[in-house]
């Protein structure tokens, strides 16, 4: 059989992130996006990794429930410094502190992805480790000011701007993105469906 009898599947990514959907793009896969409105607070308790796969596996659990006949594309990106979690920050000043905290030094970034297809959920997480550059107040203050630091988890993007500010990065690119390509098409064939470099089919 070839790969245009198999039947594609409907898939959603439950996900407003533009560079998660370019991501899919990028590898073929057709989707439709549709948010998840989930809590994304810290348990008591919680350590990182477990919360972003929660976070995950929870978006794609909560479209599941609406289409059931998707399958349905979850992730979450946190950036870990010294064990504490760096969210979204809260305006320019806590940019800039988070901002201060990772210059000159090695940081985690943890993706998590989740698909959830027919009652099943299967989810993985990928660990990047990243270095920033040592970075001057002037030079902290001029990326705040460009507004890219305030939707980011850890208050940059390596895909935008924020790439000059990074020295290295010890892993999977894309996670640090937001989507670890591979491991999504490996969670996708645990799952028992199809990715063969273009629509994922049954």
């Amino acid at each position: 059989m070839s790969a245009t009898d198999k039947t594609p599947v409907r898939v959603i990514l439950a996900s407003q992130s533009p560079r998660r959907r370019e991501l899919l793009s990028l590898i073929g896969i057709a989707h439709e996006v549709r948010p998840a409105d989930i809590d994304e607070t810290v348990r008591p308790g919680e350590e990182p990794v477990p919360h972003c796969e929660r976070l995950a596996r929870e978006k794609a659990h909560t479209l599941a429930l609406q289409h059931p006949d998707a399958l349905i594309i979850g992730s979450d990106t946190i950036v870990v410094v010294d064990g504490a979690i760096l969210g979204k920050p809260a305006d320019r000043a806590d940019a800039m502190r988070m901002l201060t905290t990772l210059s000159g030094r090695a940081h985690l970034v943890y993706t998590a992805v989740a698909v959830a297809h027919e009652g099943e959920t299967r989810s993985s997480v990928e660990a990047v480790t990243v270095h920033f550059r040592s970075l001057t107040a002037a030079q902290i203050a001029a990326y705040a000011d460009t507004g890219e630091p305030m939707d980011k988890a850890g208050a940059y993007g390596i895909q935008g701007y924020g790439a000059t500010l990074v020295e290295r990065i010890d892993g999977d690119y894309y996670a640090v993105m937001g989507l670890p390509l591979g491991r999504l098409v490996h969670v996708v064939r645990a799952l028992g469906y199809r990715y063969e470099f273009g629509p994922i089919t049954r």
